[in-house]
Order: C-alpha cells, then structure tokens, then sequence
C-alpha cells in the first residue's frame, strides 16, 4: 500500500498503516509468533515515515495483535487480536449482576459448543479434554484453586468443537469460570466434578444432545447458586 492510496482512506495515517500491517499478517506473510521487520523496513514497504510506523505498532499493541520484546524486537501476538477483556467485564461494578448475566450468556452459548464438540472432537480432542476433567478433579481432591484447570477443560471443549471464531470467546469464558469461582467460594466442587464426567463422557461417546443436556446442569448449578446467595446478601 503506497503513501496515496493510504491518504485516500478517512482513518489517520497511523490507523491505515496499522490496518495495512493487519494485512500483511493475516494475508499469510508472518504467523503467530513471527518476529516483524523492523521499523525502518515497515516504513519503507509502506511507503511512510517511521514515526508513523512506530504509532501504528503503539495501535497494534493495544490491540494485542502484536507484542514488543524489549531489546529483541516486534513479534506477531500469540492470540493476535484477542484481547483478556473484551467486552470490559472488570468495569462492571455490580458482581452480582455481573455473575447473574454472564452465566445466562454462558448458558446460550456453551451448551450449544458443547454439542459440536460431540460431534466432531477426534480422539486426541478427547483424551486432552478428559485429561482436563482429570485435572480440575485432582486440585479439588486436593482442596487447592482450580481456576486455571477448569478454564483449561471449558478451553479443550472449545477447540473440539472445530469452530473458528468459538475459540476467540474463551477470554468471555475464563473470565466467567474465575469470578464463578470466587463468587461461589468454591462450595460447588462435588457438582463441578460430576457434571464434568458427564460432559465429558457424553463427548467422548459422541452423544450431542447429552453433552448439550449435561453442560446445561454444569451451569444450571451456578445460577442457581448465584441467584440464591444475592437473595440472602439482600435481606
């Protein structure tokens, strides 16, 4: 893209040069992980100065499409373009609400995932999904955190379901299994792990509507959870 036909856009110069960076990542050229040329040489395939280059990398960074390592050089995002907050959950104040609705949310969409997964996991999906299920039991048998293992499992049903954009939801989702979490104080373990297993075992047995039936119960617990301990919070 040449320096006219980037003045020929509404957006500002560094905006277009950041869009024209997106370009020549996603077209094929770098991959996740991929170190960048550097600025000198951005600027002069795009035809603009460096100072331009160097706001576009600052538009690009907040973007979590790349990432800068400091004395090594610019490198292509290990998730480019997916954000930890993006729907800006952390400035909700109101966790009760917060807790309430994403659940609802969780229960439009992870039913539905779970059921794709079913149908489509290979074997190897499933071993790592029962190794997650695995792992999530063993740290609550153990009495410890289990937030990172049960985002794992929700993440491994994730993938399984051979969507494209499903993966790109799981920051929505282990941020829901963390505040569930800690807004429960972990009092939900038993009913954690037995709707896990059946999750699990309804995929590994390729059943669609037991998986769907099973993470519906999963999240049905922490609704029915949540709604009960604001109702005593209120009194």
């Amino acid at each position: 893209m040449g320096l006219e036909s980037i003045h020929n856009n509404h957006k500002l110069l560094p905006e277009q040069a950041a869009d024209s960076i997106v370009n020549i990542i996603v077209n094929g050229e770098f991959s996740k992980g991929d170190q960048l040329p550097n600025e000198f040489q951005l600027a002069q395939q795009l035809n603009v100065g460096r100072g331009t280059v160097r706001e576009a990398m600052k538009i690009l960074v907040s973007r979590n499409v790349v990432e800068i390592r400091r004395g090594t050089g610019t490198f292509v995002a290990d998730k480019p373009g997916v954000v930890e907050d993006p729907l800006g959950l952390t400035f909700i104040n109101d966790k009760d609400k917060l807790a309430y609705d994403l659940c609802e949310l969780r229960l439009i969409l992870e039913p539905a995932i779970a059921a794709m997964a079913a149908e489509r996991a290979t074997d190897s999906d499933i071993r790592k999904i029962e190794e997650a299920c695995e792992a999530v039991e063993k740290r609550i048998a153990e009495g410890e955190a289990y937030s990172v293992e049960d985002v794992a499992f929700h993440e491994c049903i994730a993938k399984s379901s051979k969507n494209v954009v499903v993966p790109n939801v799981i920051p929505v989702i282990q941020s829901s299994v963390e505040l569930f979490i800690l807004y429960t104080d972990a009092k939900l373990t038993a009913q954690t792990i037995h709707t896990h297993k059946a999750v699990t075992q309804a995929i590994k047995d390729k059943n669609p509507e037991k998986a769907r039936q099973a993470m519906v119960e999963h999240l049905i617990y922490n609704k029915e959870y949540i709604e009960k301990t604001t109702k005593e919070r209120k009194k």
